[in-house]
């Protein structure tokens, strides 16, 4: 019986030829603006800041009060987007900026492969990557998932330059910082990322080098270095910032998480409890889909003599995921960025063997359902792009009307809020956000009265809910629902309004 991997059979010929590589810069620059053009097409204009994204920003606001900072989380992104939210509160800027360097990134990203991978797949790996509906949307975001992704696909590139190539310093300063990026931007992510690279050394010729190793570790210290040091400055020590950190994702164990992936990935930026129905089945074809590519590319790249350039892509990917798929109980899609970047290196080699396999009755056939089938790709994930891209748009919308009815309230900078969703709510409206339970305990109940003496104070609640016992007495003000935000009634105290 043949084997479906038998479909990957392509002269080495087609993927050996080094000459390709020197045709990479123009096409992956055509992959880049590409990527560019759809962020600023789909998802720049109008989107507002989510959760996430009003913490990260508020860190390096010049206008907004830093908002509680947990554990789980680094301030590589806020660095990133310290330039323009230190200068302006547009929105709108902010996205333009991050698009601008997203992009920059993912050029640099493959280019480091320029050598390992010929020209026609690593552009073809760049378009398949940069055309998912999560990489489009989180391109533009004040989120660290992406740029650990960068990071991830940046390091397993340095990685097997610098093991082929001793005199190859700029592979080795590229490892050092490629692991750093993934360090300051997601420290977990960092540790999933060495440990394989760390294994693989023993493995992959050139490889058993102390310089190498030393190298991972110093990426490490440098980029993991100020979340280790913050957790000794302010979470009582490394252990504790851990298990802070672990308890507020519901605990880290074993929790198989595939499934909540799957059903997220119709355009749930998060599915937390994932208990939702899988509607939108469609979305999640290529998720199904992925294994075989992916190991016929491997096949593929191996007889072309270029095995580490697929395997290895294949064994940190698998390593990234690990705690995302099956160590936590709720499911992001953007968890898997850095998985799904490298995996788009095996499965670029895959398509591109059917594409140019040898010629023969079959292959107009084969090219052409490979084409539909990316066509058809293509499209869904634009569709749920613009979806996101919506929803995204109808929560600005929410929040500035938020917003707008408590600053006609009196609540105006410098104030405070406090109670549900006051974080992303005291982004919008230039107040600080402090909460008196949960992981934000910064704050006591009569600290909250206390505060209501010199600045406007305003507390939250959620109209089928009673508000806590200190604000009862305060001004209640209607803050209209909208179609994805309940209504909320607002306690209202400042130095000037009168109790009720």
């Amino acid at each position: 019986m043949t084997s479906p991997l038998t479909a990957f059979r392509v002269p080495a010929r087609v993927l050996s030829d080094r000459r390709g590589t020197q045709r990479s810069a123009p096409l992956l620059g055509a992959v880049c603006v590409a990527f560019f053009l759809l962020q600023v097409t789909l998802t720049v204009h109008g989107t507002g800041l989510g959760w996430d994204e009003t913490v990260y920003t508020s860190q390096v606001s010049g206008s907004v009060p830093a908002a509680f900072f947990s554990a789980p989380r680094a301030r590589g992104i806020s660095f990133l987007a310290a330039p323009v939210a230190e200068l302006t509160t547009s929105t709108t800027a902010l996205r333009l900026w991050l698009a601008a360097l997203s992009c920059l990134a993912l050029y640099v990203a493959l280019r480091v492969w320029r050598n390992l991978v010929p020209a026609p797949v690593l552009a073809l790996a760049g378009g398949l990557f940069a055309t998912l509906w999560i990489t489009i949307s989180y391109g533009p975001q004040v989120m660290p998932n992406l740029w650990s992704a960068y990071g991830a696909l940046a390091a397993v590139g340095c990685f097997l330059r610098a093991a082929r190539d001793r005199t190859d310093r700029a592979a080795l300063a590229g490892l050092c910082l490629a692991v750093a990026l993934t360090g300051l931007m997601r420290p977990p992510d960092a540790v999933w990322l060495v440990a394989p690279l760390a294994v693989a050394a023993l493995f992959v010729p050139g490889g058993r080098r102390p310089l190498l190793w030393a190298v991972l570790v110093a990426g490490v210290a440098l980029g993991c270095g100020e979340w280790v040091i913050e957790a000794y400055t302010r979470y009582g020590g490394l252990t504790e910032r851990l298990h802070r950190g672990s308890a507020m994702q519901g605990g880290t164990g074993w929790n198989f998480a595939v499934d909540d992936q799957i059903r997220a990935l119709d355009g749930r930026t998060l599915c937390r409890p994932c208990d939702v129905p899988w509607t939108h089945r469609r979305t999640a074809l290529w998720w199904f889909v992925l294994p075989l590519p992916a190991i016929g590319g491997a096949v593929a790249a191996a007889r072309a003599g270029r095995r580490d350039t697929a395997l290895l892509p294949l064994l940190v990917a698998s390593s990234l995921a690990v705690p995302y798929l099956f160590m936590i109980d709720y499911a992001a899609p953007r968890f898997l960025l850095p998985a799904y970047a490298l995996l788009a290196l095996p499965v670029a080699y895959g398509l591109w063997a059917l594409l140019t396999a040898p010629a023969g009755r079959l292959r107009p056939v084969l090219v052409g359902l490979v084409v539909a089938a990316l066509c058809c790709h293509m499209a869904i994930q634009l569709s749920v792009t613009d979806r996101v891209a919506a929803t995204s748009r109808a929560m600005r919308t929410a929040y500035d009307g938020f917003a707008d009815d408590l600053h006609a309230h009196g609540v105006r900078p410098p104030c405070l809020l406090t109670g549900d969703h006051a974080v992303p709510m005291a982004f919008y409206a230039g107040c600080a956000s402090r909460q008196t339970k949960g992981q934000d305990t910064s704050i006591t109940p009569a600290g909250v009265v206390a505060a209501a003496r010199t600045r406007p104070v305003a507390v939250l609640v959620p109209t089928r809910h009673r508000p806590p016992s200190y604000a009862r007495t305060w001004r209640r003000v209607h803050l209209p629902d909208s179609r994805h935000t309940p209504g909320y009634y607002a306690y209202i105290k400042s130095p000037t309004a009168p109790a009720r």
